[in-house]
């Protein structure tokens, strides 16, 4: 009897105990990484991993001080910024995994002193597929696979639905102003998964691939000659001051293109591409902007 009690009370000692769950291996940035359990206490230094996280519903337990995008502001926390964490808040709130990425990568480093830390990077190459690759990271390290298959679906319908409309539109040529200054995106590019995924052809091929893009003057613009200008306004993703894009490029020269005698000047929303390119709701967002630009004209 007292060994059948023993076994009794041992069993259920053993239900009280926190269920462990399997490692997960997922992809990153730097590789395929092996979380022990399923993270309880997130933080996030990384906008494009913030607004995917958002988009599946994942519990964030704290971000940066200074969120710039507007669907993300109730995240915003005390843990410092993207480039400047602040590691004391950070130890204090001793979270299972940090996901850094993009601008906070440099960071990876002196953020695993502190708890294990990811790099979910979406820059670079075909970022749409990256950002597909990382929905699909955080669903099977979240448990929320089924959600994320669904999210994958629908941006992936909406993709197809904005290759429609961009179908026979034309050539486009991506631009981001920063007050005065104009540099072209191309193929390649942090911004040039628009040209890859949309097979949208560029005004100009062989654009410089570099972080801050190739510098441009107007008169590159009227040579260039784009049947579409996509424009990024950097001053108003990031709330400094100075000239706006519709200022910047209410220019002579531009205004002879065919792009701007025809309408077909797209101001892409800044904050979405800029600071959150890559997040599901960003590109979601910038897909539905182009597929009603395109469309419109065609109308």
């Amino acid at each position: 009897m007292f060994r059948t009690f023993s076994a009794t009370v041992a069993a259920a000692a053993l239900l009280a105990l926190p269920a462990m769950a399997d490692p997960v291996t997922i992809e990153t940035a730097t590789g395929p990484a092996e979380i022990e359990t399923t993270p309880e206490t997130v933080a996030v230094f990384d906008m494009a991993a913030l607004d995917t996280l958002d988009a599946l519903g994942v519990p964030v337990t704290a971000s940066i001080s200074n969120i710039m995008v507007d669907y993300l502001k109730q995240y915003e926390g005390d843990i410092g910024t993207l480039f400047e964490p602040d590691f004391e808040a950070l130890y204090a709130l001793g979270p299972d995994l940090v996901i850094a990425g993009g601008r906070s990568a440099a960071q990876v480093t002196e953020l695993q002193k502190y708890a294990t830390t990811i790099d979910m990077t979406t820059m670079g190459g075909d970022q749409y597929a990256t950002t597909l690759a990382r929905l699909d990271a955080y669903g099977k390290l979240f448990g929320m696979e089924d959600k994320a298959a669904e999210l994958a679906d629908a941006l992936n319908a909406q993709l197809e639905a904005t290759k429609a409309a961009a179908e026979g539109a034309g050539n486009a040529l991506l631009v981001l102003t920063n007050g005065p200054k104009i540099s072209a995106y191309g193929a390649g590019s942090r911004f040039g998964w628009v040209h890859g995924a949309l097979d949208l052809p560029e005004a100009v091929e062989g654009l410089e691939v570099a972080t801050h893009g190739e510098a441009i003057s107007f008169e590159f613009i009227a040579e260039a000659n784009p049947d579409w200008l996509l424009v990024i306004d950097r001053v108003a993703a990031i709330g400094a001051e100075g000239d706006s894009a519709e200022a910047t490029l209410d220019n002579a020269l531009v205004a002879e293109t065919n792009a701007w005698k025809d309408g077909h000047v797209v101001y892409l929303n800044a904050s979405d591409i800029y600071v959150a390119g890559g997040g599901y709701t960003s590109t979601m967002n910038t897909l539905k902007l182009l597929e009603q630009a395109f469309g419109g004209a065609g109308s």
